[in-house]
């Protein structure tokens, strides 16, 4: 539809492979509630991601980021996107990676409210944006929670647009 390639990847598995997902949604409660979601189907195999090939990065929210950060590939990753200014979407609890990659120094962002101290410990801006808004910062775009989706995409491929690989 947009002529983007998109590649779904996890370390430890191989395209083809499929992986679990989770349901959040806010009922009413202190947090979010988490339910079984949908297998999901890697287009991709993790150990094959050559970061130049790719138009940007988008960094899905909820539970695996918390894992995700821990793992030296994936940091190695986000440093290599970010050090050649690829565009780079965290929502949610997605942030959590970009602390853990120490890339956010002076950089501006939001993500799900209980990440703002790591966030402000590793030198980002937090801003509390409504659960409908983005934050952009340079090759950055992030956003709250998944409500969001709308305008973090729109500004993550109007980044892209920009970046382009031929």
């Amino acid at each position: 539809m947009l002529g983007f390639r998109v590649d779904v990847v996890c370390p430890g598995k191989r395209c083809g492979e499929y992986i679990k997902t989770a349901i959040h949604d806010f009922e009413g409660d202190q947090t979010y509630s988490e339910k079984p979601g949908h297998l999901f189907r890697l287009t991709a195999s993790f150990d094959e991601v050559r970061v130049q090939e790719y138009c940007g990065i988008y960094l899905a929210g909820g539970r695996a980021p918390e894992y995700l950060r821990l793992n030296r590939m994936v940091l190695n990753i986000i440093h290599c996107a970010n050090n050649i200014a690829l565009p780079i979407a965290a929502i949610c609890h997605g942030p959590q990676i970009l602390v853990a990659a120490g890339i956010l120094k002076g950089k501006t962002l939001t993500g799900y409210f209980t990440l703002k101290p790591e966030v402000e410990m590793a030198g980002g801006i937090w801003v509390s944006a409504a659960d409908h808004e983005a934050v952009h910062d340079g090759n950055l775009v992030t956003a709250t929670t998944w409500m969001a989706h709308p305008e973090i995409l729109r500004q993550f491929i109007s980044l892209i647009g920009s970046n382009t690989i031929s």
